[in-house]
């Protein structure tokens, strides 16, 4: 105990409590060590993978990538698969081609499903840029984006199959603006 010296006399200042020990040991445990690093890489997991992306995207209720900004990038990593609008002709369309189109992200890719390894699809707008990917193995594959900036545009996508391969159509084209019936 500590005394003061005051005009009434001597009075006593209590010393501060110890910390219980059972509090310290526990904010000081392997236990607690591992469980502090495991929340902190979960929360960053979720900050840096595409998941975490898309939760980010949810809350900001924006595209990344708005416009010519999705020039060449891919749908899925910027969110713009969801909600976007497709046009497949329902009958003669032998690779299940496809034009997706995101009015948030103002822009189109194409996707053909059904094709073989080395068979291209292609997408071009009118007046813009092309974009192609190829099917590396399985049957289906999609293309990096290509800008509709000002929601007017005419579209052309083609499943083009590798020469020897082993699809059985051949080349194949469809197109489409922005007053097709998209689905």
């Amino acid at each position: 105990m500590t005394t003061n010296s005051s005009e009434g006399g001597d009075t006593a200042s209590p010393e501060p409590a110890p910390r219980p020990a059972g509090r310290r040991r526990l904010l000081h445990s392997p236990g607690f060590l591992a469980f502090s690093v495991a929340v902190v890489g979960a929360v960053l997991a979720a900050v840096v993978t595409p998941v975490g992306d898309h939760v980010v995207k949810a809350f900001l209720d924006e595209p990344t990538c708005p416009g010519e900004a999705c020039e060449g990038k891919n749908p899925r990593d910027q969110g713009c698969g969801e909600g976007a609008r497709t046009f497949k002709p329902g009958s003669g369309n032998p690779a299940q081609l496809q034009i997706r189109y995101s009015e948030d992200c103002r822009a189109l890719w194409a996707r053909i499903q059904r094709g073989s390894p080395g068979d291209l699809v292609t997408v071009r707008v009118d007046g813009g840029t092309e974009r192609s990917a190829e099917i590396e193995y399985d049957d289906d594959q999609f293309t990096h984006m290509v800008g509709a900036p000002d929601g007017e545009f005419r579209v052309t996508a083609c499943a083009v199959p590798q020469q020897g391969g082993e699809s059985a159509y051949e080349r194949y084209c469809i197109h489409a603006t922005e007053a097709t019936a998209w689905r």
